[in-house]
């Protein structure tokens, strides 16, 4: 008598979360991480925002540089560039990308105001990115 096997249900391999890493290597990945892990705890997000700010825009200028010497660059690359000519749609990729570097370095984005209401160290940090080069005093 044959034994049947019920068919088994593979699961979807998941699609890798987009990664700075990629971008700026490891080594600069992990000097980031380990600028975190110290900065975040104790710091004030109008301080620690332009410094995440000044990562995405290494990371942007890696992208672009890469980008000018026909390498392959991938679609957060392509994000960081799009984000820094202003396609606010490419805000989602980088966001996540962010959110992962902070995950990496086992720190929290999420804090509150005095008044209770939370906000995010990596919106804030975005925000440092696209404005990189105001200067409304001029």
């Amino acid at each position: 008598m044959a034994t049947t096997q019920k068919p088994r249900r593979e699961k979807p391999e998941a699609s890798p979360k987009p990664s700075l890493k990629s971008v700026v290597g490891e080594t600069t990945y992990g000097v980031w991480l380990d600028m975190l892990k110290v900065l975040v705890p104790g710091g004030r997000t109008h301080r620690l925002a332009p410094i995440v700010g000044g990562m995405l825009r290494y990371a942007a200028e890696q992208s672009a540089r890469n980008a000018r010497r026909r390498l392959a660059t991938g679609a957060l690359a392509d994000a960081l560039i799009g984000l820094d000519e202003g396609d606010d749609a490419a805000a989602i990729l980088v966001t996540i990308a962010v959110q992962q570097l902070f995950r990496d370095a086992g720190v929290r984005v999420t804090r509150h105001a005095r008044n209770g209401e939370p906000y995010s160290i990596v919106d804030a940090s975005i925000h440092e990115f696209q404005r990189w080069g105001a200067m409304p005093w001029e």
